[in-house]
């Protein structure tokens, strides 16, 4: 097997799977040198292998395991835990679930991702306005919604659209009139 090239691959490949047919014509016990290079060949194999379907895995498990999908999971399975586990008395425990909960937020991290979604026209919506307005006066935001240029070019969009509707309209009374 080891005369030509391509049925030395071979033979290499199945010794990867485990058959050493291919080395069955010389004894081992002659060739001591030919033990050495098996027992060398299947472990730097394993290792090269193993080492091989570490780095795969990790770059698996780096793609998914990031802070934000933690805590969002972490938040479906205490929520299923709530409601499907508890008793009625035990989720009116003031000290399992207390009216009011502390969260820390950096300011500088939080003033750079409300300016962000400010930016983007995420921002303004009509949910807790009270509480941004609060939040604007903590991180010394200077925000007018009004002046949001994300939302006046969506307002520029729309008054496009209005206006080659209006000119549909007149087209339509002119050939109605006709």
């Amino acid at each position: 097997m080891f005369i030509d090239i391509k049925t030395s691959l071979f033979a290499i490949y199945l010794f990867l799977i485990g058959d050493s047919s291919a080395l069955s014509n010389w004894p081992y016990t002659e060739n001591p040198s030919i033990a050495v290079l098996i027992v060398l060949f299947s472990l730097l194999v394993v290792v090269y292998l193993m080492n091989l379907l570490i780095g795969l895995l990790n770059i698996a498990i780096e793609e998914d395991n990031n802070r934000v999908s933690y805590l969002m999971q972490k938040a479906e399975i205490l929520a299923e835990i709530e409601l499907f586990y508890l008793l009625p008395h035990q989720r009116r425990w003031k000290t399992w679930f207390p009216e009011v909960i502390h969260y820390y937020a950096d300011v500088d991290k939080t003033r750079v991702e409300i300016k962000r979604l400010i930016k983007e026209g995420e921002w303004d919506t009509k949910e807790f306005t009270e509480m941004r307005k609060n939040l604007f006066k903590v991180l010394q935001i200077e925000h007018n919604p009004v002046d949001n240029e994300v939302v006046l070019e969506k307002l520029k969009s729309h008054d496009e659209k209005l206006d080659k509707l209006e000119e549909l309209e007149r087209l339509l009374k002119e050939i109605r009139a006709k």
